[in-house]
């Protein structure tokens, strides 16, 4: 990758969330939050979803595509569009069998059909415990976030995950926290396992995420 090319960032959040939990980060590059389109429809499959999201990355450009949790099978439906892309997970599945068995019984059984979603914004505290956000401003902003989340897309987007079928991306680089118990990784193979950190890791740790996607471009650069 050319030099300026390979420090071009594109970040996609976790379910619900926005560009807000990218404001600790410092990378070394230009960087854009891709925004949540509205989807089209309750049934409409994942790979289609990112195909419109993909519009915004441009066809020829190196670059760097970031998901998390939720955004992290976006960046890789993405990534198979965008060959010059290279893709970062945190706190995400690189594959379908990644997600813990209660989620996939969850999935196969269709039992998220009967949740109440919006559960989680009455229950922030017990939503802290599944994230891992700390208290003080993390645990203010989950709450904002979870106060904000449209019950409509989180249903969609729930689905989606449950029923991801992937394949995962060969080549895209894992962060994820070791005490994450919203998706814990398992024995899942990890490039960077952040000690102590959960789900919530893009915020509390966002130091440590910076340093390494920061190590990553440079990395690239040297390379070519």
């Amino acid at each position: 990758m050319p030099g300026d090319a390979a420090t071009t960032w594109y970040l996609i959040p976790g379910l619900g969330a926005d560009e807000r939990v990218f404001r600790r980060l410092r990378l070394s590059g230009p960087a854009q939050v891709l925004p949540w389109l509205p989807h089209q429809s309750p049934t409409e499959p994942l790979p289609h979803y990112a195909a419109r999201l993909a519009e915004r990355v441009p066809l020829a450009q190196p670059c760097w595509l970031v998901g998390v949790s939720f955004g992290g099978l976006l960046a890789q439906e993405i990534g198979r569009l965008r060959p010059l892309a290279r893709v970062v997970l945190i706190s995400s599945l690189g594959r379908p069998h990644d997600l813990p068995l209660l989620l996939r019984l969850v999935g196969t059984t269709g039992l998220h059909h009967l949740l109440p979603f919006g559960l989680l914004r009455w229950l922030p505290r017990v939503a802290q415990w599944f994230f891992g956000a700390r208290g003080g401003t993390e645990y203010r902003l989950l709450r904002q976030i979870l106060r904000d989340t449209d019950p409509g897309f989180a249903r969609w987007a729930t689905a989606q995950l449950l029923g991801w079928r992937g394949p995962g991306l060969p080549g895209a680089v894992r962060l994820h926290g070791t005490h994450d118990r919203l998706l814990p990784a398992g024995r899942a193979r990890i490039d960077y396992p952040v000690p102590g950190a959960g789900h919530f890791l893009i915020v509390s740790h966002a130091a440590r995420v910076s340093q390494v996607l920061n190590e990553l471009a440079a990395s690239e650069i040297t390379q070519h």
